[in-house]
């Protein structure tokens, strides 16, 4: 489009559909109780919106899906896997490339070559399962967000951002030999979904070269993050978003991806890095875990589909309008009331669930007590990020996380704008009765990655 209209099109016609899952509160009531208030357990079918995870829930396109007819599924030395290559190779400009069948998979391998007990793994800030796979390694994960990350009413347009001076002063506590990578996940997800500067990729990328540091980028949302940059940051608005994309890979070693996110696809990741005896350990790893090195547990379709991903989710049009949506939400929240992470991530809108339902302390997870109400109330399904996933218990003391978020990830490419305006409907008449919202109660959970099964229950009245 030529810029001169206010509002922005979808970059798609809608092919397919597939029917919601239409139920009544009596049921979601009982639905909820069954799954012991986590919202992970709740079946897709029973659910009406679902901002659970933007992570393999896109729509694919019609080319996506003709690669997939492409696919060659011989096991070792399949066609697909030299257009899935050749692909990430010229996004990245890295030489090695390794399937995966989802992100995690690539930090499990990344983390258990890398890291063990005694070292620090340094980022802008971990998500949940980076975290769980770095401590699996005996290894400690150590989050250095600017110090506005955490000042969620105050808009500011780099908010991804790692603390460059607590870099150096945690570098130099430690000992350059004890830190074996630093980490920078773009967009930041645990803290807003919002983007890293160029800038801060920049200043980060001497220090570790300073210190002879890996710099690993986690760049499930590689896109929207470069994207971002080109609408905010001077210097990038007359630069195609692929070009800058390129530039970000350039400050780093290596990345690690889920491609359920910007790859626009249901299944897949991969790792991609320039140390060979890195990875020739990889390797080992993953042909004893996912499969051989020229699939790695997916099919050659798969690959087929990532590849075509890769090359249309730098579109500028669908970029514009993946993140105008999100705004769009955004603006609807704050106009009923409801407090949120400024300004709108790239992927989603986080609920600022701490200011929301301030009678909620902590420990009675103010972020699932929303969750479970926005469930309950119209069948939309978001996640918390708060002391349920991050909070700890040490020594019988409980330790709440530093934020108590509610994220409403939207799948790409999948609801209209009528979906939106339901959503921010919804969130009105919650907002009208938010104080008769009682505590949940914590019954069993894991000590890891506790939220994906933790059994809940409402305190009594």
């Amino acid at each position: 489009m030529d810029g001169s209209w206010k509002t922005i099109v979808e970059p798609f016609r809608i092919k397919t559909v597939e029917p919601l899952g239409f139920t009544t509160e009596a049921e979601r009531e009982g639905i909820l109780r069954d799954a012991c208030y986590n919202v992970f357990a709740i079946p897709a079918d029973k659910v009406l919106i679902d901002f659970l995870t933007d992570s393999g829930t896109g729509a694919m396109s019609a080319e996506q899906w003709a690669a997939i007819m492409r696919g060659d599924e011989s096991y070792a030395g399949a066609r697909s896997f030299f257009v899935f290559e050749k692909a990430v190779r010229d996004l990245t400009g890295y030489r090695y490339v390794l399937p995966v069948h989802q992100g995690r998979a690539a930090e499990r391998i990344l983390m258990g070559v890398a890291c063990c007990p005694g070292k620090t793994v340094l980022a802008n800030s971990h998500f949940d399962t980076t975290r769980a796979n770095v401590e699996a390694s005996g290894a400690a994960a150590v989050d250095l967000p600017v110090p506005e990350a955490l000042d969620f009413q105050v808009p500011g347009p780099f908010k991804g951002d790692m603390d460059v001076r607590a870099l150096e002063a945690k570098i130099r506590e430690l000992g350059p030999g004890n830190i074996p990578m630093v980490i920078m996940t773009l967009t930041n997800n645990s803290l807003g979904g919002q983007p890293v500067s160029m800038r801060n990729l920049r200043e980060v990328s001497e220090v570790c070269r300073q210190y002879k540091i890996p710099l690993i980028l986690d760049v499930a949302r590689f896109a929207e993050n470069a994207f971002m940059i080109k609408l905010r940051e001077s210097g990038f608005s007359t630069r195609p978003a692929a070009e800058i994309a390129r530039e970000m890979f350039s400050h780093a070693q290596g990345c690690m991806m889920s491609a359920k996110k910007d790859a626009l696809v249901n299944i897949g990741g991969f790792l991609a890095l320039n140390d060979p005896e890195w990875v020739a350990r990889c390797r080992e790893a993953l042909i004893l875990t996912e499969g051989f090195p020229t699939y790695g547990g997916l099919a050659g379709r798969d690959l087929e589909a990532m590849a075509q991903g890769l090359r249309e989710v730098l579109d500028e049009q669908y970029l514009t309008y993946r993140l105008r949506s999100v705004e769009y939400l955004g603006e609807g929240l704050r106009r009923a009331g409801v407090p949120i992470v400024e300004p709108p991530g790239g992927h989603a809108v986080y609920v600022d669930a701490k200011r929301f339902l301030p009678h909620i302390p902590p420990d009675g997870y103010p972020g699932q007590v929303l969750a479970c109400e926005l469930y309950r109330r119209a069948g939309i399904r978001a996640v918390e990020i708060g002391s349920l996933m991050f909070g700890r218990r040490q020594g019988g003391t409980f330790i709440p996380a530093p934020m108590e978020l509610v994220r409403l990830a939207m799948p790409r490419r999948v609801y209209t704008q009528s979906h939106i305006d339901f959503v921010i409907e919804v969130f009105a008449d919650i907002a009208r009765r938010v104080r008769s919202l009682r505590s949940l109660r914590l019954l069993a959970s894991p000590p890891r990655l506790a939220h994906f099964t933790a059994k809940l229950a409402p305190e009594p009245v």
